[in-house]
């Protein structure tokens, strides 16, 4: 528990120089000591990787830095390639690699019991979801379809139909485009109609998933 709080803090530390646009020295250290304290906690999961993967042998060793969660680390540790750009010329390319800072947020993932919980219901009910994900693609599809054969004045393009379609099917709605006749906001009303439904499917397969897995928790916590 403690070493996962003091991830957690190095964390949410490393990503504050991000909120500001002038640096200093102040965040010049921050990013030396959190950049030592991400790659120790990397080379740690190396060497206990066989341990966490459940197989012996070197195959474990390799396979690791290809997993999702390693791959993440690797991502958090890049952009202490730019602590290097003042001094030689060739990693000032690396420059960009600050940028990557954003993805040390999903590195906090594996620290949080509700997130975890939360991403294995996901995994578990990820049949319901890729469904309901091809149902809404497919709807996309045919509302734009529709839309630029009633309105092809308005849409100049497929892809604005598509986008039309998607930002209707949220009930997002910029105005940004839009149908002018009367077919067209027909069409639009029963997109959005539709579109709350199709919006609302994932939210409660996750919720009852989420609920589930509480439930399930809390039976063996008393156990």
């Amino acid at each position: 528990m403690a070493y996962d709080i003091l991830m957690m803090c190095s964390i949410f530390i490393s990503i504050l120089p991000l909120a500001f646009k002038n640096s200093n020295t102040f965040f010049h250290i921050i990013d030396i000591v959190t950049a030592i304290i991400f790659i120790i906690d990397y080379l740690l999961r190396l060497m206990t990787t066989d341990f966490k993967l459940g197989h012996k042998g070197a195959n474990s060793f390799f396979r690791y830095p290809f997993t999702p969660w390693a791959i993440i680390d690797l991502v958090s540790i890049l952009p202490a390639l730019t602590l290097l750009s003042s001094g030689f010329k060739l990693f000032r390319l690396f420059r960009i690699f600050r940028t990557f800072r954003v993805f040390r947020v999903f590195k906090a993932l594996r620290y949080s019991k509700s997130i975890v919980i939360i991403i294995n219901v996901m995994k578990n009910s990820k049949d319901a979801l890729l469904a309901v994900c091809t149902l809404a693609i497919g709807y996309i599809f045919v509302s734009a379809l529709i839309i630029i054969n009633v309105e092809s004045h308005s849409f100049a393009t497929f892809f604005d139909a598509i986008y039309w379609a998607t930002i209707s099917l949220t009930t997002v709605g910029y105005g940004d485009i839009y149908p002018v006749t009367t077919a067209g906001r027909i069409i639009t009303m029963i997109s959005s109609i539709f579109g709350i439904a199709i919006v609302a499917l994932p939210a409660g397969i996750i919720t009852a998933g989420y609920l589930d897995a509480l439930s399930h928790e809390k039976k063996n916590g008393d156990k």
